[in-house]
């Protein structure tokens, strides 16, 4: 039997989850990130984009001959673990996500090839305006040993669900 009745198709209805605005969120909320274990690739890529060419970034035997097993993740490789783009927040929030606004991560442990991080960001704060509100989210990435490696703050501007007086 063919179906006679066709609905036009929206691209914008179209979402992987269900939309959350700034008023759905709640402190304590988890958004895990996939695990990443780095490797050699990883990081010749990121020398690449970042144009850091440091050898403690890229060549092991400077970092030996420095006493370490292998070479020393920069930085700002380790910070990306934490980008809420490889979850599901961006997916929660298409329709009211004005902009990420502020970053900030602390460097507490070295990070070596071979290692696998594990991200997440966590609501930490609401802050809530007229119109939108201020998701503070900490964000932190252990490393397969259960040590914490890095941690920091993210702030996401969310549209409210409705303006509030």
């Amino acid at each position: 039997m063919e179906n006679t009745e066709k609905k036009a198709f929206d691209p914008l209805a179209f979402n992987m989850t269900e939309q959350r605005y700034f008023d759905d969120f709640k402190v304590g909320e988890v958004f895990r990130l996939p695990s990443r274990t780095m490797t050699d690739a990883l990081f010749a890529a990121f020398q690449l984009a970042s144009g850091d060419n440091h050898p403690i970034h890229y060549d092991v035997e400077y970092c030996r001959a420095l006493g370490m097993p292998h070479m020393l993740a920069h930085g700002f490789q380790v910070a990306i673990q934490t980008a809420a783009g490889a979850g599901l927040f961006p997916h929660v929030t298409e329709k009211s996500l004005k902009a990420f606004i502020e970053q900030s991560s602390r460097f507490l442990n070295p990070v070596y090839v071979g290692d696998t991080l594990y991200s997440a960001i966590e609501v930490a704060e609401l802050i809530p305006g007229r119109t939108t509100g201020v998701l503070v989210m900490k964000s932190t990435v252990y490393n397969q040993k259960g040590v914490l490696v890095m941690d920091g703050i993210q702030k996401y501007l969310l549209k409210r669900r409705s303006a509030q007086d």
